[in-house]
């Protein structure tokens, strides 16, 4: 039996100016995802999938077969985007399946809700990378797209500055555990947004919106990295919120939905859903979004790896 992990991924500076190039800091989670891979009869590949509650949200059958994986039985969008990454994982390194003569049986295993956007893709992505020995960073791109941060975050058991450059992925890593972590939280915000969307939006925003934005938003991470006070975290997630905000031409969500909240809010990864980053009490943080109907909210020590 082989076993692989991934860790899930909190983006905290950087999201969108990251696929132009800024440096971006990102976190890996807690919460990731397994996969097991065990010799069964017969000789399929036979594919089940388990959330946090171990209860089974996917199953499917694949077949090999000519050189292509088939899928045979299985809910089909799932299914088909599996059967995607299978044999763009099968073209970069061929030898995986040419030897198989029995059937296998894959195990995944989530340990984090998967509305959550905590990385549901890119830690299959990069233990489907592990298991075929190829670059993950190339099997991303190949199948979901992406800036690829969400991989290096999967691949590190701490903090890490992330930078495409020509050379390709730059990955540090990044003393972030601030003095006053005890006042930075996660919340939830009921809604899962689709990443490809929002990159695809932003695709199509002005070049006029972006201009020195890259190395503004690098400069931020830095400076989000050194940070000594909540004061200053505080401020900078502000001058972030609206660099960005006018890049989109979105409103900040602090304005839009959380005007009243005393302390700062920065969106996280594709704006309009999954998480925000709030700073705070910690009574008076889940006071707050418990009573706007916001239950899942996480300290900095309970997330962040």
């Amino acid at each position: 039996m082989k076993e692989f992990y991934s860790n899930g991924k909190l983006l905290i500076t950087g999201e969108y100016a990251v696929l132009e190039g800024a440096k971006a800091l990102a976190i890996p989670t807690k919460f990731g995802q397994s996969l097991e891979i065990k010799v069964s009869e017969g000789k399929n590949i036979q594919w089940n999938s388990f959330d946090e509650n171990e209860k089974l949200w996917f199953q499917g059958k694949f077949n090999f077969k000519n050189g292509k994986i088939e899928l045979i039985s299985g809910e089909e969008n799932t299914g088909k985007k599996l059967q995607q990454i299978l044999n763009e994982a099968h073209c970069l390194n061929p030898e995986i399946f040419s030897g198989e003569k029995t059937g296998i049986e894959v195990n995944t295993r989530l340990n984090f809700n998967k509305k959550w956007g905590l990385g549901t893709s890119s830690t299959l992505i990069n233990n489907i990378a592990d298991w075929f020995a190829i670059d993950a960073y190339k099997l991303l791109k190949n199948t979901f797209g992406g800036s690829g941060y969400d991989i290096a975050a999967a691949q590190n058991n701490q903090p890490i500055t992330y930078q495409i450059t020509e050379h390709g992925p730059s990955v540090l890593k990044a003393n972030f555990y601030p003095e006053f972590s005890e006042n930075i939280f996660f919340v939830y915000l009921n809604e899962k947004k689709n990443s490809r969307d929002a990159i695809a939006h932003y695709k199509t925003l002005p070049e006029a919106n972006k201009t020195g934005l890259t190395e503004k938003i690098s400069s931020l991470t830095e400076q989000f990295i050194n940070c000594k006070t909540l004061t200053e975290f505080d401020l900078l997630i502000n001058i972030h919120e609206t660099l960005l905000a006018k890049a989109l031409q979105t409103p900040k969500v602090k304005q839009e939905r959380f005007p009243d909240f005393p302390g700062a809010v920065k969106s996280l990864g594709g704006w309009g859903g999954d998480f925000v980053m709030v700073t705070g009490g910690k009574e008076e943080v889940f006071e707050y979004f418990n009573k706007k109907g916001f239950k899942t909210i996480f300290a900095f020590e309970d997330i962040v790896l």
